[in-house]
């Protein structure tokens, strides 16, 4: 009996034991969620949310989304709210527009971004600038969305990067997410803000997992438009990217970790406006800054930081000229073997580090 009361107090003290270090309320692993499912988990949860947001696009609603973004979508909300179009996408995106201007909340899909030039009056001339025209009486609370830059083996018309040519607008908000966080967050975030927003997708990104935590995964959760992440901290060169090219940077960054080299690496997120701030104060730790996008060299997104960067307080701190590594200035080659060698690859980003660096 003396034992069995001994066996039963030291397993109360065990147990005290695991309470008190605080076992029973460790946080939860995070999960594998892909690009795409983040992209249609946010959908999903504004549609139930807000009964004025309603999906366009070319096939998003039976045939559940080119890319299967919007799977789902339309069998739970119906005819009304996801909507199928002809292949017109000057006409859906005035429709979506005007719907926008009546107090709806559209997202608006296109099959490319590549296919957004057959609309772009719409997405500028009329969406960008009508709150401006209007002196702020009309807002534009829409979300042109979908794939943008190069995919794989789809040749000089599928496969250009629009950042920059949407970020050249005033009036457009233009954000480029990265991860399944990025995806999730920014949309939520989109879809929620006044004006007119340019969300540029990556169709390669897609199907990469990503982990998210609980947290993350809160429909409450929201990634604020315009405010960039460290991805990794680093203390010899700054890295500055957005989209899949991040990915290159991080991967370029644990190759060049194992000869000493630290990257900080930012993922922008947001393209317009642009976070300098983040960006300035990196620099002036690491006195090095390299830029790395898909899109062509002239007037790039990295032609823009390299601007601001010299025309702001972090000059002072930079101890060798910025350098960027963008595509390669030509229409997108056919050919694989090519069109590899067109984009930015990890040398390419550890060449162009090392050269900054002297090293």
């Amino acid at each position: 009996m003396a034992s069995l009361r001994c066996f039963l107090r030291s397993g109360k003290n065990a147990v005290a034991a695991l309470q008190r270090s605080g076992f029973h309320s460790s946080a939860p692993a995070a999960v594998q969620v892909t690009v795409r499912d983040a992209l249609n988990q946010a959908m999903d949860e504004e549609l139930e949310r807000d009964e004025r947001v309603f999906l366009l696009g070319e096939e998003v609603a039976q045939y559940d989304g080119a890319y299967k973004v919007s799977r789902g979508l339309w069998k739970k909300y119906g005819d009304q709210r996801i909507i199928d179009t002809p292949i017109s996408e000057m006409g859906f995106t005035g429709i979506a527009v005007g719907a926008a201007m009546a107090g709806l909340r559209p997202i608006l899909e296109f099959m490319t971004f590549n296919f957004s030039m057959q609309a772009i009056d719409q997405v500028i001339n009329s969406a960008a600038k009508t709150c401006y025209m209007s002196a702020g009486r009309q807002s534009v609370p829409i979300v042109f969305r979908g794939p943008n830059g190069s995919s794989a083996g789809v040749a000089a018309q599928h496969s250009q990067c629009f950042a920059a040519w949407y970020a050249h607008c005033p009036g457009l908000k233009v954000v480029s997410p990265y991860s399944s966080e990025d995806a999730r967050g920014l949309l939520k975030a989109a879809i929620r803000d006044d004006n007119p927003v340019v969300f540029l997708e990556n169709e390669l990104l897609y199907g990469v997992p990503f982990e998210m935590s609980e947290e993350t995964q809160s429909k409450d959760f929201v990634v604020p438009i315009g405010k960039a992440k460290i991805e990794r901290q680093g203390t010899h060169v700054t890295l500055v990217s957005h989209s899949r090219c991040v990915g290159h940077c991080l991967d370029a960054a644990a190759v060049l970790a194992k000869e000493g080299i630290e990257c900080e690496v930012i993922n922008m997120r947001t393209i317009r406006p642009m976070d300098t701030d983040t960006i300035e104060a990196s620099v002036m730790k690491t006195n090095h800054l390299v830029t790395v996008e898909g899109g062509w060299p002239q007037f790039g997104v990295g032609a823009e930081i390299c601007a601001q960067i010299m025309e702001g307080a972090a000059f002072n701190y930079l101890d060798a000229p910025v350098t960027r590594v963008t595509g390669v200035d030509i229409p997108m080659p056919y050919a694989k073997i090519l069109e590899d060698n067109s984009m930015p690859q990890i040398k390419d980003i550890i060449f162009s580090i090392k050269k900054t660096l002297n090293v």
